[in-house]
């Protein structure tokens, strides 16, 4: 059984991976951070003193989001993580890095984002930076890939902010599914990342980075749509500004042409979270539904 290291264990996407078939196919290791701050040089070294693994799926990140508690410092800790880690090659094999989309430069966006435009133009923010900086290491690296995570959805993730699972909730509450502007997604379920992630790890793969996206966008309004109709109760939809904001998109032929792989209907995946939120309503803060971010 092969052991593999999991950085961001306690995220949503860490948390997901965890509990996943991959924790009976490897022995997979997510230490705490006051057992591996991947922000500290004495800490990394510490760690790799005592622990050897076969491979490492780095999802760990500061996030840059609108309800992270401290945005400051997102280009020097997620570098300073990534650089700390690959520090101790020597310790490990392969990685899987947990990218994003973000690594392509939001002012010059345009639908389907293809691989090769990474390094056309330089992101201006501060996380789409970090994530260039680190892509380009990639690019030019061994046994890393970068896999771009576009728009991701899944149990554990800030129902108070993140479109599908808050859209979701308030339906659960009787509140109306609101959007601050209309805008196409490339949308995976959680699921449907595992299998990918199983594919990387166990085969050796022709580039350095791909996007993890469906074949098709959809629009936020027919996601909303969806969920009313899954939720069976016809609530009101709000959309505040009108008109359709910008795509975001990437094509995903690279991906296609690797990995045999189908991702399930998204109607059948907002299904299934919706059934797990429904299951765990209980759990859910409705003071975090009723003031959107």
């Amino acid at each position: 059984m092969k052991k593999i290291l999991l950085t961001g264990g306690s995220g949503f996407i860490g948390k997901n991976i965890t509990e996943s078939y991959l924790s009976t196919k490897y022995h997979i290791i997510s230490p705490t951070r006051s057992e591996l701050d991947l922000a500290s040089d004495e800490s990394v070294r510490n760690f790799f003193q005592t622990n050897k693994f076969d491979l490492v799926i780095h999802s760990a990140c500061k996030p840059g989001h609108r309800n992270a508690a401290d945005t400051g410092g997102i280009f020097y800790t997620n570098s300073r993580m990534f650089f700390n880690l690959l520090k101790y090659r020597d310790y490990f094999g392969k990685i899987i890095s947990i990218g994003s989309g973000a690594i392509y430069d939001m002012r010059h966006y345009h639908p389907k984002m293809r691989e090769e435009y990474c390094g056309t133009s330089i992101p201006a923010d501060e996380h789409g930076f970090g994530r260039y900086v680190m892509g380009q290491y990639i690019e030019n690296s061994k046994d890393i890939i970068d896999l771009r995570v576009f728009g991701i959805f899944g149990k554990y993730e800030d129902y108070a902010i993140r479109f599908i699972s808050n859209a979701i909730c308030k339906t659960i509450f009787d509140l109306p599914i609101t959007i601050k502007q209309n805008r196409k997604f490339d949308y995976i379920y959680i699921d449907d990342l595992i299998p990918i992630l199983e594919f990387f790890l166990e085969e050796k793969s022709q580039f350095s980075s791909y996007n993890i996206t469906p074949n098709s966008s959809i629009e936020l309004l027919e996601i909303a749509k969806i969920v009313n109709l899954i939720s069976q109760k016809n609530l009101p939809i709000t959309v505040a500004t009108e008109g359709i904001g910008s795509e975001y998109s990437g094509e995903n032929s690279r991906l296609k042409k690797e990995v045999n792989f189908q991702f399930k209907k998204i109607e059948d995946s907002i299904s299934e979270l919706y059934q797990w939120y429904l299951n765990n309503k209980n759990n859910i803060n409705k003071q975090l539904l009723l003031t959107d971010k």
